[in-house]
């Protein structure tokens, strides 16, 4: 197995939600690899945990990442953070993503979980993708 293309991965994934026209649309520049310190108000993308699984083989070194993407927001209802986890989703969904090191074989959508957070009015919808890499 092969843990050494995970930040090329996230750096990319990061660079290619931030350059998605239909995602700054909705969400501007708030997709943060790392949230502000303090309580962040508003509407906003993170990047969060990832699982990694080896899927090395006779070839060579390579790693199942899944990874959580969050859309957090103060907007009454889902409907908000309904349409930004669809603009995650669909510009992540079978991205070519050139990364620093190692290659991308595929990301996918695999499943998304919505609900409110604590008894105030914010809404989460954690994402979740599978990226198929092999390190070079």
């Amino acid at each position: 197995m092969s843990y050494g293309v995970s930040a090329a991965l996230q750096a990319a994934i990061y660079q290619h939600l931030l350059a998605d026209t239909d995602l700054a649309a909705l969400v501007g520049t708030a997709i943060y690899d790392n949230p502000p310190a303090g309580a962040v108000l508003g509407t906003y993308v993170s990047l969060g945990p990832e699982d990694v699984r080896d899927r090395s083989d006779m070839i060579g070194y390579g790693a199942l990442h899944m990874i959580a993407i969050s859309v957090i927001t103060d907007a009454a209802g889902f409907q908000v953070a309904k349409q930004i986890g669809a603009a995650v989703s669909d510009a992540l969904q079978g991205a070519q993503l050139t990364l620093t090191r190692g290659a991308l074989c595929y990301i996918n959508f695999d499943r998304a979980t919505a609900r409110r957070v604590g008894t105030g009015e914010t809404r989460r919808i954690d994402l979740r993708f599978h990226a198929r890499v092999e390190d070079s």
